[in-house]
């Protein structure tokens, strides 16, 4: 495990245990609604066990028990003015921050199905021909992929648990108020993200609704875009209590992008592991 993702974990881990302090607390009405909210999310989706062991400073600290997860679904993906059957698998990680999304589509108009898997972990981000690709000779094609990294990364950040754990890692600069009636949260992305904000707004059962991705400069107007999440259950084949949205849909300048609907949804921490193919360190580390 690398040094970054060390200290993510921690902080996550440490953020948890503060705000379950502070709503305990006499603090300002500002960081009691922050403490209240990020533990009602949690709450919500399932990704905190809170130790009943112990009492006011000697309890055990929160446990976020979500890292790895696996979710399958299919819809329909748009580009350049065409419309595809679009099937969706997607393995992440939050500990290192890493994600590989397999996508095959399908043409109106029919055709040969087209296969991309896009790969991203920590600073690297590379394409391949299959699953594994280029970290045994002989065994497939990694191409590089840098251009890519920040686009990549947000989407492991955006699914409603990376928001909850970026949010508690921006600490103070996450604030929370009410628009039209629903609570949201606002916070800044940092280390490769830095200079895009996010906005999630939420339900009535704290459920993660809408995520927004706002860019902080034109440097990153490209980043700009809006997430619905709904639908939430339980989706995984052994039910584990943890709650993962039954649809996503991803929108562009105001255009859908992507419309999937999730048809499993596996939490219970799969074994999943990215490596980092010698030639995209090489590539990388070059720049």
């Amino acid at each position: 495990m690398s040094t970054k993702a060390k200290i993510l974990t921690i902080s996550i881990v440490v953020a948890i245990t503060v705000c379950a302090v502070q709503s305990g607390s006499a603090q300002s009405n500002a960081t009691l609604d922050r403490a209240k909210v990020l533990r009602a999310v949690g709450d919500a989706l399932g990704m905190i066990r809170w130790s009943d062991i112990g009492a006011g400073a000697t309890r055990l600290p929160a446990i976020d028990i979500v890292n790895t997860m696996e979710f399958v679904g299919s819809g329909t993906s748009y580009s350049s003015g065409q419309t595809f059957k679009t099937d969706y698998h997607v393995t992440l990680g939050y500990n290192p921050p890493a994600m590989r999304v397999e996508i095959t589509r399908t043409g109106s108009g029919g055709g040969a199905p087209q296969h991309v898997i896009q790969t991203v972990r920590e600073n690297f981000a590379w394409n391949e021909s299959e699953i594994g690709a280029g970290l045994v000779l002989g065994k497939g094609t990694a191409t590089p992929a840098t251009a890519a990294l920040r686009e990549r990364l947000l989407q492991l950040w955006t699914l409603p648990y990376g928001v909850v754990k970026a949010a508690l890692v921006a600490g103070e600069k996450t604030t929370v108020g009410t628009e039209n009636g629903s609570t949201v949260m606002t916070f800044p992305l940092n280390s490769q993200l830095a200079g895009l904000t996010v906005k999630a707004t939420l339900d009535a059962k704290n459920f993660i609704t809408k995520v927004e991705v706002r860019p902080g400069n034109a440097a990153l107007a490209n980043l700009a875009s809006e997430t619905e999440y709904s639908g939430y259950a339980d989706h995984g084949e052994i039910l584990t209590d943890i709650q993962s949205p039954g649809r996503i849909v991803q929108k562009q300048g105001g255009r859908t992008v992507l419309d999937i609907q999730i048809k499993t949804w596996e939490s219970n921490n799969p074994y999943l592991i990215f490596p980092v193919p010698p030639n995209v360190k090489t590539v990388a580390n070059s720049r």
